[in-house]
């Protein structure tokens, strides 16, 4: 697991001008750091600083350490604003981390052997992923930055399911146990023709949404 850590300073200079003279005039992004036993604390954050940890996709799904003037706090990055045109970051909400207690977080998830696999390699099929990533419950020592989709063995009409994926020991999918409605498909085989077909529908969804 990589380890994160960002500097931030607390800010008392609050709403919305003061936000946009922090990001217009030093470069900082505004963010709130919450959760835990203590009051939300308005912070800011170095932009640079921040950009070069969103570029690795585990930043999302890790225990940061966050240390707000001099002090360190374990978080959870739990959102984020960004400009609609630029490329921004506007503002951020970190969650503070509990020991002992539970976290739910989106962990991304890594597809293994897509080339490969059986349905691809030997029948020419396409693999067309359902889900990016997926919401787990755990605890913070426990909590993977990602979780492993070995598509080897998969044949053309087959799929994975949420409840086939292999979890770490202390981690699960909350939303299994809502019932069978949601164990969704994660990764499927298409053979090429329906896989054509199913690209060009969602094509055409797009299309009207943009209208």
């Amino acid at each position: 697991m990589v380890d994160f850590t960002l500097n931030a300073n607390a800010r008392d200079d609050l709403g919305k001008g003061a936000s946009r003279r922090l990001r217009r005039n030093a470069d900082l992004v505004p963010a709130i750091v919450y959760g835990g036993n203590k009051e939300p604390q308005s912070i800011s954050i170095a932009a640079r600083e921040l950009n070069k940890a969103l570029e690795n996709e585990a930043f999302y799904s890790s225990i940061i350490g966050l240390s707000i003037d001099g002090k360190k706090e374990e978080v959870l990055l739990k959102a984020l604003q960004r400009h609609p045109a630029k490329p921004r970051v506007m503002h951020a909400d970190f969650q503070r981390i509990v020991a002992g207690q539970k976290v739910t977080v989106q962990v991304p998830l890594h597809f293994l052997n897509e080339e490969t696999c059986v349905g691809v390699k030997q029948e020419g099929g396409m693999v067309f992923r359902n889900l990016p990533e997926v919401e787990v419950t755990c605890l913070p020592k426990d909590l993977p930055d990602s979780i492993e989709v070995d598509l080897a063995e998969l044949k053309v009409g087959q799929a994975l399911h949420l409840a086939d994926l292999k979890l770490p020991e202390g981690v699960t999918i909350p939303s299994l146990a809502l019932g069978d409605d949601h164990n969704l498909p994660v990764v499927t085989i298409m053979a090429q023709r329906t896989a054509a077909g199913a690209a060009d529908e969602e094509a055409g969804e797009g299309e009207e949404s943009a209208e």
